[in-house]
């Protein structure tokens, strides 16, 4: 029933916030969100507890606002989405392109004949970046997570692939997906992967903010078997709109290279980050020191057997 329930009201959303004057749906999402971030839950706390990490000096006053103001942020992304089905998207590509930078890496990128793999923290309105990639560059792919109920999984993969995204299903697909992303970088395609959360047995341990967390091993790992250049991108708001920022590309020398790859990755990612908190949309547990202390023992052991073998 839960899931029922949030597959309704994810509907409804996509129904009925388009139809809403644009300064009522932003008054509607804001008090929601003032609403959220004062009421706490866990979400709320998670959060609390990653910003102390990018802002530790910030006083109690001053993190409850970082606090409001990143959960308003949040709202925001889930109102462009809400709103992106009916919107001019050739408009908003322009409006957009205005605020891109970096756009000349993913163009030598490109240019090289070798494929581009983006990868991305949880910052910004994503969605919005896409559609500037997929009528800048002709298209990307990425994949998902399977959500549940499946009904609710269906209806993210026909919003973004109404966008113009290629989305593959991380598990239960008809293809292994790690094949099918190196099949599009061999063809000189682009690859956009979230990459600054992985607390599996996969994951690469990094130092994040002066703590160890691990991040995904993926795209660095795509870089290093099909010559692919890996170029961290990050995403902001603005009052007016978005900024999406693509850096140079990082070194990947061969398979011994993921893990300082994505170390640089999470360099890069922090740099952005501390300079837009409030646009980081982390309300998970991210940290190590932050998970039960059974989970933080069977990652050590991983860890550990990961470096015997190496």
């Amino acid at each position: 029933m839960k899931e029922r329930l949030t597959d309704l009201g994810f509907a409804a959303g996509w129904r009925l916030v388009r139809l809403l004057p644009e300064k009522w749906a932003v008054a509607l999402f804001e008090r929601a969100a003032d609403w959220a971030s004062g009421r706490g839950g866990d979400g709320i706390r998670q959060l609390h507890a990653n910003l102390r990490r990018v802002v530790p000096r910030a006083g109690a006053a001053e993190m409850d606002e970082l606090v409001r103001l990143s959960v308003r942020s949040y709202a925001r992304y889930w109102r462009e989405a809400f709103r992106l089905p009916s919107m001019d998207l050739q408009a908003l590509y322009l409006e957009s392109d205005r605020t891109m930078t970096g756009v000349e890496n993913l163009d030598a990128a490109l240019a090289a004949g070798n494929g581009a793999i983006v990868a991305l923290p949880h910052c910004g309105n994503w969605d919005v970046a896409g559609v500037w990639l997929v009528r800048h560059a002709g298209g990307f792919t990425t994949v998902a997570e399977r959500l549940k109920p499946e009904s609710l999984y269906r209806r993210f993969i026909a919003f973004r692939e109404s966008l113009g995204f290629e989305v593959l299903p991380l598990t239960g697909g008809d293809r292994n997906p790690a094949v099918v992303l190196a099949e599009r970088l061999r063809a000189n395609g682009v690859v956009c992967l979230l990459a600054d959360r992985d607390l599996t047995a996969g994951g690469v341990p990094v130092t994040f903010f002066g703590e160890q967390t691990m991040m995904p091993a993926g795209p660095a790992h795509l870089a290093a078997t099909t010559g692919a250049a890996l170029l961290p991108a990050t995403l902001w708001f603005t009052e007016e709109g978005w900024v999406f920022r693509i850096h140079p590309p990082l070194r990947v020398t061969g398979l011994k290279g993921v893990a300082p790859a994505t170390q640089q990755l999470a360099d890069v990612f922090a740099a952005d980050i501390a300079a837009h908190p409030t646009d980081w949309h982390m309300l998970q547990k991210l940290w190590l020191a932050d998970l039960p202390e059974s989970r933080q023992k069977a990652l050590r052991r991983v860890l550990s057997r990961r470096e015997d073998v190496g």
